[in-house]
């Protein structure tokens, strides 16, 4: 018996180490391996429209020695930054430093940054300044309300989106029909610097962000099932309507990941993989959703988390309780010899 439930304690304790191992492994940017030819960095010297340039701007842009402003402080202003060469890493993390800033108060801002990775590039649209029905990965900083229904979140708020060329965004409820999952973050008008982090490794999404001014990261998203081909572009775009802010990008900084796949994996041929997210149901099954939730509620990696330790003690307290009401019986038994 003895034995038996330090046996169980034992496993529990190697479980929860093992998982705070796995959460805490974005990385700080110096274990792993910065492609330059992905990454936008001061002093831009890589932007422009020559051909040797590795990224392209378009719209209200402006590049300076400090930072890329994708839209000034004023109405009806979109800009874009796109990287110019195809990213054909199966594992990847991009950090990215932003700052969304202006002279607006409270609830009188708009509209925020999306960061891309896509099929297509230079496609000016409604979709923070870039196109609709894209095909891949779109992580949206939302700095204004469009859903006054929607007061179960605060804004600004992070979502990401993968799409496979069917979806369309819908801005009058702040893409929630189609959101893979979300968080509520301050990053308009910080005084310190504010940073997004989107890693993919092993068909898993997850987003972080260090807003804070702790130096520290933050889980938003955590999302299994993601499917991203190889050879889609790096970019980021903004829009102002009738309300404006500075949206600036300081830098992206996309780095390798070292992971190992299986054969299958290797000989697969990942330019044709098709964006999808498997365990979930299809965003276009949840346009008449009246909540308009992609899913009940995100599964995030404390949720996840909660769910497999409820699980495990479920399973200690049976067997335990199994154990003594089988040595009850046998000692029951023992009382007719």
């Amino acid at each position: 018996m003895d034995g038996f439930t330090a046996a169980l304690r034992s496993a529990l304790v190697f479980f929860l180490v093992n998982l705070f191992v796995v959460r805490g492994d974005i990385t700080d940017g110096n274990a792993e391996h910065l492609k330059r030819e992905h990454s936008l960095i001061k002093p831009y010297q890589g932007v422009g429209s020559s051909p040797s340039s590795q990224w392209d701007f378009s719209g209200s842009t402006l590049v300076t020695s400090s930072y890329v402003r994708l839209t000034p402080d004023e109405r009806s202003k979109q800009g874009s930054v796109w990287n110019t060469v195809p990213c054909h890493l199966k594992d990847w993390e991009m950090h990215v430093q932003f700052k969304i800033h202006g002279s607006g108060k409270k609830n009188l801002h708009g509209d925020g940054i999306a960061v891309w990775y896509t099929k297509d590039r230079l496609h000016p649209g409604p979709v923070f300044g870039s196109q609709d029905q894209f095909f891949g990965l779109a992580i949206f900083l939302d700095t204004f309300r469009n859903d006054l229904h929607g007061m179960d979140r605060s804004f600004p708020y992070i979502s990401a989106m993968v799409n496979n060329g069917t979806v369309t965004y819908d801005h009058g409820k702040d893409g929630r029909s189609s959101e893979l999952g979300g968080c509520s973050a301050e990053i308009r008008n910080r005084e310190h610097d504010t940073y997004l982090a989107i890693r993919y490794s092993k068909g898993r999404l997850t987003i972080m962000v260090d807003v804070e001014d702790k130096n520290e990261w933050k889980e938003c998203i955590d999302i299994g099932g993601v499917r991203l081909p190889t050879g889609y572009f790096f970019g980021a775009s903004a829009v102002t309507g009738d309300l404006s802010d500075n949206h600036d990008i300081i830098s992206m900084k996309l780095y390798q990941l070292m992971v190992e796949h299986t054969a299958e994996e290797e000989n697969l041929d990942w330019t044709k993989i098709e964006p999808s997210v498997s365990l979930l149901k299809s965003p276009k099954d949840n346009i008449d959703d009246p909540t308009g939730n992609f899913r009940g509620t995100p599964l995030t990696g404390w949720k996840i988390f909660l769910l497999l330790l409820c699980a495990l003690l479920g399973i200690v307290v049976c067997a335990v309780v199994g154990a003594v009401v089988f040595q009850k019986r046998q000692e029951r038994n023992k009382r007719f010899y």
